[in-house]
């Protein structure tokens, strides 16, 4: 009996790992467009887009924030949601957008600085929908 039991509950976990898609090779995160290099005074900007691949989506209805943050420059905006996408989801439309995040920064002064993103969405298809979090780091020299 005990082996029947351990073979049952064996198969379902089996199961239930075999059932969890690996989501990272949905979406890629992209920073063209960031700021890399300044001139003292100028003002920066970080750009982070979330790219959705093979009919996979950003979701609209989880959470979505990304945490900003830096010690070396003066940020516009240190918390972002996906209401601050300057990608909009069209009124009526069944069609997911790739969010696109853009903020200003200042740096502090001449050398290098850096601004630190910490991000947490939701990326989903019709089987599944995943958490997932990245840490992204902007280096930016100041001449």
């Amino acid at each position: 009996m005990n082996r029947l039991v351990m073979l049952v509950v064996s198969m379902c976990a089996a199961t239930v790992l075999a059932a969890d898609p690996d989501v990272t090779s949905l979406y890629d995160v992209k920073t063209d467009g960031s700021s890399t290099a300044l001139k003292a005074g100028e003002k920066g900007k970080i750009v982070i887009s979330i790219k959705a691949k093979n009919g996979a989506h950003v979701s609209d209805e989880a959470p979505l924030r990304i945490d900003l943050s830096s010690k070396d420059a003066k940020l516009d905006k240190e918390k972002i949601t996906l209401a601050d996408s300057v990608v909009k989801k069209a009124e009526g439309s069944a069609e997911f957008p790739d969010p696109r995040f853009e903020v200003g920064f200042t740096p502090a002064g001449a050398g290098k600085a850096s601004v630190d993103a910490k991000m947490t969405f939701f990326i989903c298809t019709d089987k599944v929908c995943a958490r997932q979090t990245k840490t992204l780091s902007f280096p930016v020299t100041i001449n």
